[in-house]
């Protein structure tokens, strides 16, 4: 899939619909922005959005993912091509995730089994203070490390306005969280809810986003 030829797609059928980028934007509750974006070539509508997009218009999503109005002929081998994008899109986003979880498994449990060295062997304090305080510097850029690499991969999506940011690092550190959702207050509606963890490749933030253009 190409993005910019996919972008360009986008912003001929939404003149063809005679709309805005903001009235495109108002129908599927996100920012004019973030069409932009796509029209720019900046980025994909993430899957949850493609739906609704192709219906407000009027194309299918395996045009969309084209770029371009298809023939008959054309669209079984269009659907595969674009079946097998996805899947890879999937794929990589899977083993992100599972990098993510690797670095804080190996961060917990070295810093399990040193906390467990210093606690049960019989030792010299300095050793042991020294083991406590190499513990805690392990732990510490684990965690650093983990908030890095999630703020540099992934962002999160709003489960009130569908809205994607990444959070502050002192988000990251009192919101509560599940393997794949964070308690986070979203910066665009302000509600306070669990959010959900996506690929930054489909980040839809306001922020550092090409100037809208009609």
């Amino acid at each position: 899939m190409d993005q910019k030829q996919t972008g360009k797609f986008i912003a001929e059928m939404r003149r063809e619909r005679g709309l805005t980028q903001k009235e495109l934007a108002d129908l599927l509750h996100i920012s004019d922005k973030t069409v932009s974006k796509w029209e720019c070539g900046g980025g994909l509508p993430e899957v949850s959005l493609m739906l609704p997009l192709c219906n407000e218009l009027g194309i299918t999503v395996n045009e969309l993912l084209s770029g371009k109005r298809l023939q008959t002929g054309e669209y079984q081998k269009n659907a595969e091509e674009n079946m097998v994008h996805l899947m890879k899109e999937k794929s990589a986003f899977r083993l992100k995730y599972l990098l993510e979880m690797l670095v804080f498994f190996i961060t917990i449990i070295a810093f399990v089994s040193l906390c467990a060295v210093v606690a049960y062997v019989d030792m010299p304090t300095p050793t042991r203070i020294a083991l406590l305080a190499v513990a805690i510097l392990v732990i510490s850029i684990g965690v650093t490390v983990g908030i890095i690499w999630e703020r540099t991969v992934f962002a999160f999506e709003c489960s009130h306005c569908k809205n994607h940011f990444v959070p502050t690092v002192g988000a990251y550190l009192s919101g509560m969280h599940t393997w794949r959702k964070r308690y986070l207050t979203c910066p665009k509606c302000r509600t306070r809810n669990w959010c959900k963890l996506c690929d930054k490749l489909d980040f839809n933030n306001t922020e550092n986003e090409e100037k809208p253009q009609e």
